[in-house]
């Protein structure tokens, strides 16, 4: 099994994506800011946008696809070389054994659900109701869905655009008719996390649209991809708005009917169903609209960084390291966290969000200094 590669006194490559290491730094300093205060009484009372809701798309919601978007990226620039310098039998040996220690790396930051208190209790649970207990929800998370969403993309993600494309339709319409079949109901009691067990069907629509603004980048450069990738950003979100629709009102039996959403960004005037966006159930509507805005936000980063000279020192280094600054950023948190309970008020709580940002900042600084880059 494949475990992290820690690149000691090696630089990251030369030639490095200006507009990707930003987005993908700003995207990680995103995930610092939701993750630290998306729980605390005076978000939710003044900055809700910045909270998982679960029945919305709000800002924190844009955060985890925007990670699937960058890997969708990366995915095709790294795949489409190793194929010709390797062979196909290497190149995408080296993917599963990548997305093997996504997963090992996943178990060791979630751990699984339930637990023993004793050895008769472990023999009375059996293999059976180990692994009926045990996989539910803690394990289903970022880097889980990543190596799981990577690992069904696989047969398709070296294609041409239409055999991609033609894949996400059809991975989100097995979705939607599971989630239709019963897995709605069970994801949203459980509850599961960010999706559960089916959501690498409907994350495979950021990582497939990644795929895409790296061959629009690679064909026509910079300036030139810009207006198609607006494109598919406006077309994407105009989708997914448009999925949240067909049961975005109360019909007059009480069921959700076709009628206007709400519009992104604000709470449904309905119980939320399988057409909601919502991150929990990982929702068809609210990953095709997040692929579209991640789009969105990537052209934005081409213009400042690609055709601009934007390079925030912050971003770059987080973009450079997302890994190390994903398994750092949760043990400086559990260990500021405690002296911050969830009912302070707002200046102590960003007081403690600044003192866990700095600190992650600096560990990820000294790796950076030193030329420590965690990859797998």
């Amino acid at each position: 099994m494949a475990t992290a590669k820690v690149q000691v006194g090696t630089s990251p490559p030369a030639k490095r994506i200006a507009s990707l290491d930003q987005f993908r730094g700003y995207t990680v300093a995103g995930m610092l800011v939701v993750n630290f205060l998306g729980g605390y009484a005076w978000i939710a009372e003044y900055l809700p946008v910045l909270k998982h809701h679960n029945t919305y798309c709000s800002y924190a919601d844009t955060i985890m696809p925007q990670f699937f978007f960058a890997v969708g990226y990366a995915y095709r620039l790294t795949l489409l070389k190793r194929l010709q310098r390797e062979g196909k039998q290497a190149a995408y040996g080296h993917v599963f054994a990548r997305c093997l220690g996504l997963m090992l790396i996943g178990f060791l930051i979630y751990s699984l659900d339930g637990s023993v208190n004793s050895w008769e209790e472990l023999k009375k649970l059996g293999v059976s109701g180990f692994f009926a207990t045990a996989f539910q929800r803690s394990w289903f998370q970022t880097l889980t869905h990543i190596a799981l969403t990577s690992i069904w993309i696989m047969p398709v993600i070296a294609a041409g655009t239409g055999v991609r494309l033609a894949y996400t339709v059809g991975s989100a319409a097995l979705h939607l008719w599971l989630s239709h079949l019963f897995f709605f109901e069970w994801a949203m009691k459980r509850p599961v996390i960010d999706g559960g067990q089916l959501g690498f069907l409907s994350w495979t629509a950021p990582m497939i649209m990644g795929s895409i603004a790296y061959d629009l980048m690679a064909a026509r450069g910079p300036r030139r991809a810009l207006g198609p990738m607006l494109g598919w950003a406006v077309l994407l979100m105009a989708i997914g708005y448009g999925m949240s629709c067909v049961g975005g009102v109360e019909g007059t039996d009480g069921e959700p009917a076709i009628g206007w959403a709400a519009a992104p960004f604000f709470p449904p005037e309905i119980e939320t169903n399988l057409w909601t966006m919502s991150q929990r159930s990982g929702s068809v509507s609210y990953l095709v609209f997040s692929a579209g805005f991640s789009m969105a936000v990537f052209a934005l980063f081409v213009v400042l960084c690609d055709l601009g000279t934007m390079n925030v020192p912050l971003f770059r280094t987080f973009g450079r390291n997302a890994l190390a600054v994903y398994i750092l950023h949760g043990i400086v948190f559990a260990a500021v966290k405690p002296y911050v309970p969830r009912d302070v008020p707002g200046w102590y709580m960003a007081a403690g969000f600044g003192l866990a940002f700095a600190i992650t900042n600096l560990l990820v600084r000294h790796l950076e200094k030193n030329e420590i880059y965690l990859k797998l």
